[in-house]
């Protein structure tokens, strides 16, 4: 994860869906919304000490219901943990194919030039679950990130 400034922190915060333990975070996760269509799943974590236990599963579940309120058709992460995001229904796609990520975030990122974060794409629309082809069709109406 990128390290957020406490001005970044305070314009995300309600992004942000936590899990604790007595006072404790044990868990975080948050939901960004780009479009109408589409939200970025992004600083997903949970504490390693808690891990294996189904938190990570709880908040993508929680972020989920949160997009299907606001009746987007997608949701996008970058990760290096593709494995856990196959498990919760996404499947790897070519990242130059999502919407552009966020400038800002990507700009200041020290693997800005050689990202080796693995592109994962959920379709939460009954009508782009078929193919792969009309999801990425509605997500592209940002700029794309091209390599």
């Amino acid at each position: 994860m990128l390290p957020r400034t406490e001005l970044e922190m305070a314009e995300n915060i309600r992004d942000f869906t936590l899990i604790t333990r007595e006072s404790e975070v044990v868990g975080c996760g948050a939901l960004h919304i780009y479009t109408m269509q589409a939200a970025e799943i992004r600083s997903l974590a949970v504490d390693p000490a808690y891990q294996k236990h189904g938190i990570g599963a709880r908040i993508m579940a929680a972020l989920e219901a949160e997009a299907k309120e606001f009746e987007l058709h997608g949701l996008f992460a970058f990760t290096y943990v593709p494995g856990f995001f196959r498990k919760m229904g996404y499947r790897e796609v070519d990242r130059g194919e999502l919407p552009l990520k966020a400038w800002k975030d990507c700009l200041r990122c020290p693997k800005f030039q050689a990202c080796d974060e693995i592109a994962m794409l959920k379709a939460l629309d009954a009508k782009f679950a078929p193919g792969r082809d009309a999801m990425v069709a509605e997500l592209v109406r940002l700029p794309v990130l091209k390599h």
